[in-house]
């Protein structure tokens, strides 16, 4: 379920923060402004004794805005004086003409700049050859890293800042309410420019993130050379599982079947061999050993061999993440933490917010009744790895071989899959002209990683759907998690051509294409002709939102503790990163998990890939659940297609404002939690 592995991160880097009131040096010390209050205070007068009372809080806030990022190599403070003077626009016509020419341009960068990144990252995320250097080197240059810097010079930066007012979160969530589309767009214009980063900053973030996501593609597992005490081989020769993603997948598919239970102790092993680096290197995807992970024996031919242990290299490279982001905050004083840019600028919810959600969740007495139902339906106590737990899935009553079975001779190739992509759509309701429409725009690509989906950045251009498909043909694992991104690409490709302001193209945050992929995900065996006939499918459904709800945010508060715990040590070693990641895995876990699944300081919180290739992108996993659980109460009864129009062609507006639109309410534990008390009465 990889969304956009490193693309939220470059946004991030690319992107806007909150209004500077000085810059600052590329050191991270503060400087003098170089334009003094006292200018400031001349030209806002001046304007408004000739323009009146009407434009001034935008006066106001606009000279300020242009003051806060003029250097003196801009000009100076004549110049800076003579450019607010001149190019403020102060009546409604011309103001919405300026904008509609900034929105066309600034579609036409994006939009190109995005089609190079795709391109030239092509050779790291599509299968093909081994990855040589050269593939690097052009894969994590940022094209666009010098495009702000060039807007700054040419002062279209400082026309959209002085013109367009950038408002707050707390604006925005108390204000956007009563605003009109038009008043959206012209808010969200204000966001573009508020902040300084050099291309040098940009253009090495890009480089590490890149990196960081093609370690993670790379970072693969053949279960065929595992083996047990006995000597045995549990699992089938050829399987290769990426971490986390296809071992998690795995190891929820083994709660029916033989040696289940072995299977998911085994595939355990695996997961804290990797979390605490005693996997040997040599496992590491290659097929050459055979590998016990319960006792960390090698193997080679059949004796017994000295395995070297994988380096801190997930650490380092989690590390260099820290750095590459760490480097921007001097350029971001109102969003001085990439914690706070993460939650308060991209998300849009206050990370304290999250944390409090999240904690009053995973602390909830619902979690132990509805662990004590998984237990009685296992009829064995739970273990740790049942933070995974499957079986309120329906699978039609076929194990997943015959899903496999079925899956694999409909979609033998990713052409296949494309071609199919219209159909689902009308299966899920929306009419055949537009499904055709939609899908025309939407590329099926062999993925080198777990997958993921990248939506276009200007109108028309396609979205990329990246899956795994084997020479067999793609399996069940394979086909849940591509109906999962093709949500993805739905809500990308929607959002981007049907929203009436390129400004307000998207979504307000990640969780909300979380959820649409959600959505999607859960209807995948309909789409195979296998609707579920089962009248507790609405309860079950809800008992599996609340347990992967509890299963996420446990791992997006380790996330979120071990960013706070880097913040707190910005020098620390790779070995030192590591202890703490591992402490803060089995802090949450014996305060939340212990009690309920087993275990004392069990490290696997960390085993998410997601902590190590994409900065804080978790907690949208999370968030998404419990968007996705409001949704589907919303749609139920009604044409999903038709309501999901309605919603998601709101656009990015703030979170708790576009949810009161789509479903009358705020973002809320209460549905989740509700709900999963009603499941368990009705199915006890």
């Amino acid at each position: 379920m990889r969304n956009i592995i490193i693309i939220m991160a470059m946004a991030t880097l690319i992107a806007v923060s909150g209004c500077n009131e000085k810059q600052e040096a590329v050191t991270g010390g503060p400087v003098k402004a170089f334009i003094e209050q006292t200018a400031v205070e001349k030209v806002i007068q001046t304007l408004n004794d000739s323009l009146g009372e009407a434009p001034k809080f935008r006066i106001e806030r606009g000279v300020q805005q242009v003051a806060n990022l003029w250097r003196e190599s801009d000009g100076t403070v004549e110049d800076f004086e003579d450019f607010c003077l001149g190019n403020f626009v102060a009546e409604e016509p011309a103001l919405e003409n300026l904008y509609r020419k900034l929105e066309r341009n600034f579609e036409i960068f994006n939009g190109y700049f995005h089609k190079m990144d795709v391109l030239l990252k092509e050779p790291i995320q599509l299968e093909g050859p081994e990855i040589e250097p050269v593939d690097m080197m052009f894969g994590s240059y940022n094209a666009a890293a010098h495009l702000t810097d060039d807007f700054f010079n040419n002062k279209i930066a400082f026309l959209t800042a002085l013109n367009f007012p950038f408002y707050s979160l707390k604006e925005k969530t108390e204000k956007g309410s009563g605003w009109s589309r038009l008043e959206w767009a012209y808010a969200r214009m204000g966001d573009r420019f508020t902040s300084r980063v050099p291309a040098e900053i940009i253009q090495q973030a890009s480089k590490t993130l890149t990196e960081a996501d093609a370690y993670i593609s790379d970072y693969n597992i053949y279960m065929g050379r595992l083996v047990n005490d006995k000597g045995e081989n549990l699992f089938p020769d050829g399987m290769k599982l990426i971490t986390h993603w296809g071992l998690r997948d795995e190891l929820k598919s083994n709660y029916a079947g033989a040696n289940g239970l072995e299977k998911q102790r085994m595939i355990y092993d695996v997961m804290k061999r990797i979390i605490d680096q005693s996997i040997p290197q040599q496992v590491i995807n290659k097929d050459e050993y055979t590998w016990n992970p319960a006792d960390n024996k090698l193997f080679k031919d059949g004796a017994e061999v000295q395995g070297n242990p994988e380096p801190e290299k997930r650490y380092e490279v989690l590390l260099g993440n820290f750095h590459a982001m760490k480097a921007i905050d001097a350029y971001n004083p109102n969003f001085p933490t990439y914690i706070s840019r993460a939650f308060e600028e991209y998300m849009e919810i206050p990370q304290e917010d999250v944390e409090r959600l999240f904690t009053e969740f995973v602390s909830s007495p619902q979690v132990k009744e509805v662990a004590a139902f998984i237990s009685q339906r296992l009829g064995r106590p739970l273990e740790p790895f049942d933070i995974w737990y499957n079986g309120f899935k329906s699978r039609g009553g076929l194990p997943e071989e015959q899903l496999t079975a079925i899956t694999s001779k409909k979609y033998p190739d990713p052409k296949a899959f494309q071609a199919d992509l219209p159909n689902i759509l009308v299966k899920l309701g929306w009419p055949q002209d537009k499904a055709r429409q939609i899908t025309s725009l939407i590329s099926v690509d062999p993925s080198r990683g777990a997958g993921h989906a990248w939506g276009a950045e200007m109108r028309n251009d396609i979205a990329r759907l990246r899956t795994r498909i084997g020479a067999d043909g793609m399996d069940y694992k394979g086909y849940n998690i591509a109906v999962h991104e093709f949500g993805h690409n739905v809500e990308q490709t929607v959002t981007m051509n049907d929203v009436d302001y390129y400004m307000l193209q998207g979504v307000p945050n990640t969780a909300f294409t979380e959820a649409v992929a959600f959505l999607f995900q859960k209807r995948d065996l309909e789409l195979l002709g296998m609707p579920n006939a089962d009248p507790d499918k609405d309860h079950m459904m809800a008992l599996d939102n609340f347990w992967a709800s509890y299963e996420i945010m446990g791992v997006s508060l380790v996330d979120m503790k071990v960013w706070k715990w880097m913040y707190e040590n910005p020098a620390a070693t790779p070995a030192e990163l590591k202890e703490a990641v591992i402490s803060a895995a089995k802090e949450v876990w014996n305060n939340y998990y212990a009690g309920i699944l087993g275990g004392k300081d069990e490290p696997i919180l960390a085993i998410y890939s997601h902590m190590i290739d994409n900065p804080l992108y978790l907690s949208n996993y999370p968030m998404g659940h419990l968007i996705d659980f409001q949704i589907e109460q919303q749609v139920k009864g009604k044409n999903l297609a038709d309501e999901f129009n309605r919603m998601y062609t709101q656009g990015r507006l703030v979170p708790q404002v576009w949810m009161k639109g789509a479903v009358g309410q705020e973002i809320s534990i209460k549905p989740t939690m509700n709900a999963a008390t009603e499941a368990l009465k009705a199915l006890q």
